[in-house]
């Protein structure tokens, strides 16, 4: 029985430290790419204007020929045609916004967002969210028509709209007029509100003397391959709720799909009818996703991949099911919104409940442990509210945690602390059945039922821990909210990693050894998590099982090199939980020392063994 509980124990450890240990080295080459994608944005952020590439020795890419409607071939009769005179931009200055539509095309490609910056250097550049064609990383929105009744103009990729009103801003609409010389005028109004929604209505006005038959649409376009983060634990790549159903797709896979449903090496990746519903293209804090105005329409939403000169292009749209047929003298109308921000938790949860965007939050990758972790964040967020502080508010909660575990982690240590308490007891069993193996588990066991000791109550703390632990990973890393949340003295974002290294002395030495190996980074916190973590075990009882006590002597060690390269505020919890952990078992070995004393289930005294007895007679 009891070699059957050390084979538990024995179990729990490697099942814990196992996946802990193929967490960390799945993440550890990600992490690393992370920070090279923050380092080529620095790069492409520094010295940048709107209206102008980044960095003025790049040189400028071929301008992309003309873009199909969605579902239609593209065509390249005009390609890389110079445009005859500059395209004329209309302003966007909101509150959380700034940026501007290019006329030509009308097309939303150039937004900065106001309250986010690259690093948590105050004057590194503001995160650019979308970029013109003319850069190297083009991303917009676009909103356009297809002729069904194929003889209808309608305008194209360069057609120069004419614009009403001034800048767009929060009450302060604009709308973008065209006229097609044979009867019809196109429209598209668009309002923006105080955050990051945009509601474009597209009106076609017949004036002709025959009706027309045209199908409008609306795009979100990526024209290059971004580098992503690459955690598993991370969709970056296309994403939507369609038809009541989360929708994603990772760029390679969205590639993959195309190929093998288009005949030129791309197109249709992923296709679904829906009624409300929303999709779009996700990284790991902005979002860019078109939801209708109207859930009781049908739409066909589409997630694309069309290679153009060599260039992949990622492509998100949404398009009526049906034909619009505007009779003469009549007008037609219809609205979709656009999303283009940053993924704030409780400004998704408010355009989901106000604007009836079914599970609009799920553009958060909150993962499958959702039920768990969302609520964390709202806890964590609420006592931010409270302190003012995420540390302290992950101080806080970790405290909670500990006080709703208390009565099972109390039991787990009150058997602990009489495992120590019987350890001589146990030694003298061991000594004197020596030869007979059978017999010292059998009074072991007796020992265990009668003093009501689990041996495998040991690993419980740490298995408590698990899921906590995942489910804090998880919204420290996805939620923008922690993004550049400072704590005290150096940790200043605590969703990265603490910048300190032992292997530099602590910034003494002038050089970066992460350069030479992401595995040479021992920050402060996690030396400290360690020796937190060895005092902890220190108040354990000794295993008697020899290879039980190397494996938690080497834990310690173990656990420190794996979380080194964690989020610092995940080493703050996981620290700030051991000492939480040592003052209550601490606390608990006094009581059972007090019981002891006592009387009340002292230790029965140590028995010679019989060849000392028959000695002594």
């Amino acid at each position: 029985m009891q070699k059957m509980d050390q084979k538990r124990l024995l179990a729990a450890i490697a099942l814990s430290v196992g996946i802990l240990l193929i967490f960390e080295l799945w993440n550890r080459p990600a992490r690393e790419a992370e920070r090279q994608q923050a380092e080529l944005r620095r790069q492409q952020t520094t010295g940048e204007t709107l209206g102008q590439p980044p960095g003025q020795a790049a040189p400028a890419p071929a301008v992309p020929g003309p873009l199909a409607a969605p579902g239609t071939a593209v065509t390249t009769a005009d390609s890389g045609t110079p445009a005859a005179a500059p395209a004329v931009r209309l302003t966007i200055d909101g509150p959380r916004v700034k940026g501007s539509i290019n006329l030509r095309g009308a097309r939303v490609d150039e937004l900065v967002l106001k309250d986010y910056r690259e690093t948590v250097d105050r004057n590194s550049p503001l995160v650019r969210l979308l970029e013109p064609r003319e850069t190297r990383t083009p991303y917009w929105a676009q909103w356009g028509w297809t002729a069904t009744d194929g003889r209808t103009r309608v305008p194209g990729n360069d057609t120069d709209w004419q614009a009403a009103g001034g800048s767009l801003a929060p009450g302060s609409p604009v709308t973008l007029r065209w006229d097609n010389g044979g009867g019809q005028v196109f429209e598209i109004a668009l309002a923006l509100d105080e955050n990051y929604m945009l509601t474009a209505e597209q009106r076609v006005r017949n004036t002709g003397a025959e009706a027309v038959q045209v199908q409008p649409w609306a795009r979100i376009r990526r024209e290059h391959e971004p580098v992503i983060a690459g955690f598993f634990i991370l969709h970056e790549g296309f994403t939507g709720v369609l038809d009541g159903r989360l929708r994603e797709l990772g760029y390679s896979d969205a590639k993959s799909e195309a190929q093998k449903r288009g005949a030129a090496g791309g197109g249709v990746a992923f296709e679904q009818e829906t009624g409300a519903g929303w999709l779009g293209i996700t990284d790991k804090y902005w979002l860019t996703a078109i939801t209708p105005v109207d859930p009781n329409l049908r739409y066909r939403g589409t997630y694309r991949f069309v290679p153009e000169g060599g260039q992949p292009r990622y492509q998100a749209d949404l398009t009526p099911t049906g034909t619009v047929t505007v009779a003469p003298g009549a007008t037609a109308a219809l609205a979709t919104r656009l999303f283009a921000g940053a993924k704030e938790v409780r400004l998704l949860d408010a355009y989901r409940d106000r604007l009836g965007i079914p599970d609009f939050d799920k553009a958060i990758d909150f993962g499958w442990f959702y039920w768990l972790t969302k609520p964390f964040f709202y806890a964590l967020d609420w006592l931010f509210v409270v302190t003012g502080n995420f540390g302290v508010a992950i101080l806080v909660f970790t405290l909670f945690l500990k006080l709703a575990f208390f009565p099972l982690a109390n039991k787990a240590y009150k058997s602990m602390s009489r495992m120590k308490t019987l350890a001589p007891k146990m030694q003298e069993i061991k000594e004197r059945y020596k030869d007979d193996p059978a017999k010292a588990q059998a009074e072991m066991m007796a020992m265990y039922r009668t003093e009501k000791i689990n041996p495998a109550s040991g690993c419980l703390p740490i298995l408590i821990q698990i899921p906590v632990f995942f489910a804090l990973y998880k919204v420290l890393f996805v939620t923008i909210e922690m993004r550049h949340a400072p704590f005290i003295w150096w940790v200043r974002d605590l969703s990265a990693p603490d910048p300190t290294n032992l292997f530099n002395l602590f910034g003494l030495l002038p050089f970066d050894p992460m350069q030479l190996s992401p595995f040479l980074h021992m920050p402060v916190w996690a030396i400290v998590m360690g020796i937190t973590m060895f005092l902890q075990f220190k108040l354990n009882p000794t295993p008697p099982d020899p290879i039980q006590a190397k494996i938690f002597a080497w834990m310690p060690l173990i656990f420190t090199f794996m979380l080194a390269s964690f989020p610092a505020g995940l080493v703050i919890y996981w620290t700030w939980n051991n000492l939480l952990s040592i003052s209550q078992q601490w606390y608990i070995m006094r009581l059972e020392k007090q019981r002891a004393a006592k009387g009340g289930g002292s230790p029965p005294a140590v028995v010679p063994p019989p060849a000392a007895k028959a000695k002594k007679g």
